[in-house]
């Protein structure tokens, strides 16, 4: 009588999963740590081989780290880049078996019940899971067993097969305060835990320690959940006969808008970029990519910007597939509507959508404020359509609008000249409102303002012109860094 197939998991822990990913990208042949910041501290989150030699691990402090090894390279840690990463892996290993899971924020948990007989038996199986991985510059330790706890606890205390009762009770997954209580109580071991009565178990450590030996041991099921696949914004249209006129093209494009807002609505997302594919009966193909200034997933706005790129178009002899996929994705809620409706950023980001397709959405700018009472380091630039616009441009002394690098003049004394001349003119001072001295930013090297202090004036001129005026003390000298318009 047939009573099933025997349960078979395999834990794949990658013990310097963030270390991998970095040093895949950028190797190099010295101690590495990335740091994180905790509790007002920065601490050591992973390091490779060659640091954990020298004696450095995890949890300790980046300074103690340096003082132990002052060749360490490091960098921060990007703990939003090692999940995505291990999504990554985690689609990678369905090759495996289609049932595969997270197990924490460094391993893969896999049922491979039913699968390991197209590998050649569950040996020849972890042999290519350690070929690839040392293949792809990845760190990786193997467990199997009948159960999830049973394979993790493998996997973690070095072991890939065989018995759990020589393992120490941490193999079980138990919190650090709780393994301290059952050493102390000389319980250092599963097999040992296993020979102790329960019931005086459960009332000092409570029920989960017994939940978790029982969950290694098979007495209670433990559920797999695979991660969800992200999901897929593309449509498909096929036509029965080529097109190639442009209205035709348009209107093709606009019945696979449809469904792809219908799809980014219903996710709470919005589309960055758009790539239209389009098939010819010659089987040759032509792209048309729209990135747009901000999300959106409104097919009536979306489809007049694709009307310049379909115009380049060769259609040849016809086109009979189109396929439209949104490639990049933002979060995009639900938002209230008020009152009055708010059409203007809308509008505001068509335009530079549109001014994008032609120069590129890089290269349509908007200034920023910036924290420093630098004049020169008081704003940035950045790009309009991966920028906000913020309102936060407060200033106790007013700010020229046009700012330019000093320039000098000459004039003598720590006041306004009277006359002066800047580029080629001759100007009168009418009136001056002054001092505001400026400080340098003692922590930035800044070669412009080594100098030291600067005060500032505002001078009107007789001539018409209102000039922004510095004094340096320290050194004497006059400067003209902007104007007011």
């Amino acid at each position: 009588m047939f009573d099933g197939l025997r349960k078979r998991v395999v834990c794949m822990w990658f013990p310097r999963l963030a270390c991998d990913r970095v040093l895949k990208a950028r190797p190099v042949e010295a101690p590495f740590a990335l740091t994180l910041t905790d509790k007002n501290a920065e601490r050591i989150y992973c390091l490779n081989a060659q640091a954990e030699t020298l004696g450095l691990h995890r949890g300790m402090s980046f300074a103690d780290a340096r003082a132990f090894c002052p060749n360490l390279l490091s960098q921060p840690a990007r703990p939003d880049l090692d999940a995505r990463f291990l999504g990554a892996l985690r689609r990678w290993a369905t090759r495996y078996c289609p049932w595969v899971g997270r197990e924490g924020e460094d391993g893969l948990v896999l049922d491979v019940t039913g699968s390991t007989h197209l590998w050649g038996g569950e040996a020849a199986m972890l042999d290519d899971m350690r070929a690839r991985a040392e293949r792809s510059g990845l760190t990786l330790r193997l467990g199997l067993g009948d159960t999830r706890g049973a394979a993790w606890a493998l996997a973690h205390y070095g072991q890939t097969t065989g018995v759990l009762d020589a393992l120490p009770v941490a193999a079980l997954r138990l919190e650090a305060e709780v393994v301290t209580g059952l050493q102390r109580l000389g319980l250092r071991s599963i097999g040992d835990l296993k020979a102790t009565a329960r019931a005086p178990l459960a009332r000092r450590f409570g029920p989960g320690v017994l939940l978790r030996l029982d969950q290694a041991l098979g007495d209670v099921p433990e559920a797999i959940s695979p991660g969800a696949e992200p999901p897929h914004y593309g449509v498909r249209l096929s036509f029965p006969d080529p097109i190639g006129l442009l209205p035709d093209v348009m209107s093709a494009t606009e019945r696979l808008l449809a469904p792809l807002c219908d799809k980014l609505k219903a996710q709470g997302a919005g589309a960055r970029t758009l790539v239209l594919t389009l098939r010819r009966v010659d089987q040759g193909s032509q792209q048309v990519e729209l990135r747009l200034a901000s999300a959106m997933r409104d097919a009536g706005r979306i489809l007049p910007l694709f009307e310049r790129g379909l115009g380049d178009i060769d259609a040849g002899y016809g086109i009979d597939v189109m396929r439209l996929e949104a490639t990049v994705v933002e979060a995009l809620p639900v938002q209230q509507i008020g009152l009055s409706a708010q059409v203007q950023p809308d509008q505001l980001n068509d335009l530079i959508t549109r001014i994008g397709t032609r120069i590129g959405l890089e290269n349509v700018q908007r200034f920023l404020p910036a924290d420093s009472h630098i004049p020169e380091r008081s704003f940035i630039v950045a790009p309009a359509a991966f920028s906000a616009a913020e309102s936060g441009w407060h200033s106790h002394r007013p700010r020229p609008l046009r700012l330019f690098p000093p320039e000098a003049i000459s004039a003598e004394g720590a006041r306004p000249p009277e006359r002066f001349r800047w580029r080629r003119m001759s100007l009168t001072t009418g009136r001056a409102t002054g001092p505001e001295r400026i400080a340098p930013e003692w922590w930035l090297e800044d070669d412009s303002w080594r100098s030291g202090l600067r005060d500032y004036w505002k001078v009107e001129t007789r001539e018409g012109r209102r000039l922004w005026l510095f004094y340096t003390p320290q050194n004497p000298g006059w400067f003209v860094q902007g104007e007011f318009i």
